[in-house]
């Protein structure tokens, strides 16, 4: 998608995402808070750097394919959707109202450039192995990608590993993961709930390539897709280590935001929060 922006471009545009977030989710009034906040970096990352697409062709045929497995995150893909010209940024403000384009769960039908419909979970990789497959083994297309986002809770799923499996065993090499890790799901603190540790372990035992990074540095994010995509004999997984609710220190490591929308008065404070990166800059923001 056009030129290349600079480290700080890329920055600011996870800032916009992330005050897009906090608007359409309390115009919403329902909805997940934590897990697109601390995914901005990430889809700024994709969709103005990483990700082969044209706004103006979605269904373009030569594009990469970028699936939400987690699809409850899915504020966090149509903020960036809009800011990347797939749509009006006005139209985020309709998000989850009755025959709007823009469900609470992304619908493939209903808005060009989602790739699919998501609502279950742990189906993502499923789908995504399979896209994969058909690009490499029957079409065996060159120059295209397929990425696929999950949740760490969404891992206690079996479809996963089913998938992982099947990804493995053919040598994907088209297709990327990318777990979001920040260690919280709607019950509690995943290592309560079900441990996933040794995450990086199990990946490998099924025959993937595994990485570990900062999923809130945008630099981390470019260069661990880019050590991926050099991977051309298995598939690729990116463990990448988020603080949900990135940005709101109200918000932040508290498993209780993970389902649940700011309500005006918290908007505003999350708002303030944002335009002052916690506190660190005063003056016209505040």
């Amino acid at each position: 998608m056009g030129g290349k922006l600079t480290t700080k471009q890329l920055e600011e545009k996870a800032e916009i995402i992330r005050e897009d977030i906090i608007t359409m989710l309390e115009e919403a009034g329902s909805g997940h808070s934590a897990g697109p906040l601390g995914l901005a970096d990430i889809f700024a990352a994709l969709y103005f750097d990483i990700l082969n697409l044209d706004p103006k062709s979605p269904d373009w045929q030569d594009r990469d394919r970028l699936l939400l497995s987690n699809g409850h995150c899915v504020p966090v893909q149509y903020a960036a959707m809009a800011e990347a010209g797939f749509f009006d940024r006005e139209e985020l403000m309709t998000l989850r109202k009755l025959g709007s384009r823009l469900q609470g769960h992304p619908e493939r039908e209903k808005l060009p450039g989602l790739e699919t419909t998501s609502g279950p979970l742990g189906s993502g990789l499923s789908q995504a192995a399979g896209m994969a497959y058909v690009m490499e083994k029957i079409d065996k297309t060159h120059g295209q990608w397929v990425y696929v986002v999950m949740g760490d809770g969404e891992l206690d799923e079996g479809n996963i590993w089913e998938a992982a499996m099947f990804a493995g065993k053919n040598k994907l090499s088209r297709l990327i993961g990318i777990i979001d890790r920040n260690n919280i799901q709607i019950d509690g603190p995943t290592e309560t709930v079900m441990p996933l540790e040794d995450l990086k372990g199990k990946w490998e035992s099924f025959g993937w390539h595994v990485q570990e990074i900062d999923g809130n540095n945008i630099e981390s994010v470019i260069d661990g897709v880019a050590m991926a995509r050099s991977v051309t004999n298995r598939p690729s997984v990116i463990i990448a280590h988020t603080v949900p609710g990135k940005g709101v220190d109200f918000m932040e490591y508290d498993y209780t935001w993970h389902g649940k929308p700011p309500n005006h008065e918290q908007a505003k404070e999350a708002l303030q929060k944002l335009r002052s990166l916690n506190g660190k800059i005063t003056g016209e923001h505040e």
